[in-house]
């Protein structure tokens, strides 16, 4: 028998893998603080909540993907919370990226009312939520693993038990340090491509295809030389996913230099007001220092206005 799922939270990533919990048949019930974003999938079939609460009483498994640590924390034990609806046995999917730490005491609270928790950040853009290939790190126990598999299969492509509570939420934020640090080295790669003088477009087509090559090179760099700032995700979220990262590095001890430095770099973006903008747009502040524009027909001299 299909699991009635809930999803609750229609951003740029939770509206695609919504969808695609939809089309796979699973019931749908969805909420968002913005209503209007409930139309598109309302329309396709899916039935909408009044509230996170409304939501866990029309489903057994519910799944989460909001920006922050606190906003999981409203959506589940807030005054109409997915708590304040949820069965004894439902199952709470949190695919949002937050504090490992805390993903550990929400599970814990959850379990004392007799509901389970996976934590299941994904990875792969916007693109990867349209198209249900994410990749799924989860947290928590086996059985509520196998529980879950159908719905995750119908998000995603490589779906990973990394280990217990907190594991899913640990792993995601390697996935940023790797994914911060390979935008970085993109971005300096093609400022220095451009100051050299040579043709962009064949300049990476020649190392993407090697030893260099990456997600972020493929996906991004084409944007980067065409000036396209749409977001798969934005400079605001990127930046929160970081500031997880210093936080949880610093109560590890461990030194994260590389991560730090973009932490700052975007934070010059933000103070300009792109924070909007694709995570790929970190290159706008190393133009900045640099009076060099990627993507132009010729690379302005040092000290010439770009």
């Amino acid at each position: 028998m299909t699991a009635r799922v809930g999803f609750i939270g229609l951003g740029i990533m939770g509206r695609g893998m919504a969808r695609n919990i939809l089309r796979a048949g699973f019931p749908l019930t969805v909420w968002n603080r913005t209503p209007s974003r409930m139309d598109p999938l309302v329309q396709a079939g899916a039935q909408p909540g009044k509230d996170p609460a409304d939501v866990a009483a029309q489903s057994e498994i519910v799944v989460l993907c909001v920006s922050d640590t606190p906003d999981v924390e409203e959506v589940l034990f807030g005054a109409h919370g997915v708590v304040q609806g949820a069965r004894p046995g439902t199952l709470v999917i949190d695919c949002s990226t937050i504090s490992p730490q805390a993903t550990v005491a929400f599970a814990q609270r959850l379990g004392e009312r007799g509901v389970h928790m996976l934590d299941a950040p994904v990875s792969g853009g916007s693109e990867g939520a349209e198209q249900g290939t994410l990749s799924i790190m989860v947290g928590g126990d086996p059985e509520d693993v196998d529980r879950a598999m159908p719905v995750f299969q119908a998000m995603g492509k490589a779906i990973t038990h990394v280990g217990g509570h907190g594991a899913g939420q640990t792993v995601k934020l390697v996935n940023q340090i790797l994914v911060v640090g390979n935008c970085l080295a993109m971005c300096e790669a093609l400022l220095f491509a451009q100051a050299g003088g040579v043709d962009l477009e064949k300049c990476l087509q020649a190392v993407t295809q090697g030893a260099a090559g990456s997600w972020m090179l493929s996906h991004r760099g084409p944007q980067i030389l065409r000036r396209d700032w749409r977001p798969g995700f934005t400079i605001d979220l990127q930046q929160k996913d970081v500031r997880l990262v210093l936080g949880e590095a610093d109560a590890l001890g461990v030194p994260v230099m590389v991560s730090s430095l973009v932490f700052h770099l975007y934070r010059t973006l933000q103070r300009r007001g792109l924070g909007h903008q694709g995570n790929h747009a970190l290159i706008q502040a190393l133009e900045h220092l640099s009076d060099i524009v990627v993507g132009t027909e010729e690379a302005p001299s040092h000290g010439e206005a770009a």
